[in-house]
């Protein structure tokens, strides 16, 4: 059999052209389309669906990639994807990482509504408030996929959720769990009130400590973090929203810590106390 050749090599074919604008938020809101680069993401997106549809609708890969990667590529057309062969240059002129892996995919736009995300009763639901920074936004998204949270909610003051950089951040956990966007932050606080959560917001100047709380064993309900922004943290509006706002406490010398590791110790904690007897996934209780 002869080697396989590349059917895409220039950059400017329109195929080329029409991936690559979804670098930029305007046309990806447009398009209802996003970027998902490297065999993980690629993965998990190839094996997704939304509303009956296949999520992943194209693939870009080089000869290289498509060889080492032969598994992946058989999931992308088998979920129905167009595969096209391209050049390096082209995966370069896709991408938007400074070294490409070879496969780019693109994805159709998979966030659900607040309304599903309120009638599916989570227990634990992560919810960012003025996150700006994208690669945070994304280590969160994971953080919360790994301690088992629900659902993850980004308010409207929040950064893009389809941004190459958050995708990238998610490491494939956007493709695991329910994400709402362009919720306002006093409307996903009172809707989760309403539905029976408790709302914690994240603060280094919490007046709540997380280790007491967790000794005091209030932490075992359904519960809601509020995390804000990297730099300055919740504005006094949103905290006041909060049913407590919980600092997570300092053991060392440390002057603080960054967004996500605050989320991730959060995190891991409600859902440590939710599976502890009495909590409310307690297997005593369901």
């Amino acid at each position: 059999m002869p080697p396989a050749t590349p059917d895409l090599v220039s950059p400017r074919s329109a195929r080329v052209a029409a991936a690559r604008r979804l670098a930029k938020r305007n046309f990806r809101g447009k398009d209802r389309l996003f970027l998902a680069e490297g065999p993980q993401a690629v993965r998990e997106a190839a094996g997704h669906r939304s509303d009956g549809q296949a999520t992943l609708v194209e693939l870009f890969a080089t000869v290289e990639a498509a060889e080492r990667y032969a598994d992946i590529v058989g999931e992308a057309r088998d979920a129905g994807a167009r595969v096209h062969l391209a050049t390096e240059e082209v995966i370069a002129d896709v991408s938007t990482t400074v070294t490409p892996q070879g496969l780019v995919g693109v994805c159709r736009f998979l966030d659900t509504s607040f309304e599903d995300v309120l009638a599916a009763r989570p227990k634990l639901v992560a919810v960012l408030a003025h996150v700006r920074d994208p690669g945070n936004a994304g280590t969160v998204l994971r953080c919360a996929d790994a301690a088992g949270a629900e659902a993850v909610v980004l308010t409207d003051a929040s950064v893009d959720l389809y941004n190459p950089k958050a995708v990238r951040a998610s490491v494939g956990s956007l493709f695991h769990l329910p994400v709402a966007v362009g919720v306002p932050v006093e409307r996903a606080v009172a809707a989760l009130k309403d539905a029976g959560v408790r709302i914690l917001a994240a603060d280094g100047a919490g007046d709540r400590d997380l280790d007491e709380e967790l000794d005091k064993g209030t932490m075992g309900g359904p519960t809601a973090w509020v995390f804000g922004n990297e730099a300055w943290g919740l504005p006094e509006e949103t905290r006041a929203l909060a049913d407590a706002v919980v600092s997570v406490p300092i053991h060392g010398r440390a002057e603080s810590l960054n967004l996500a590791t605050a989320a991730a110790v959060c995190l891991y904690a409600s859902a440590r106390a939710q599976r502890a007897p009495g909590g409310c996934r307690s297997v005593t209780t369901n």
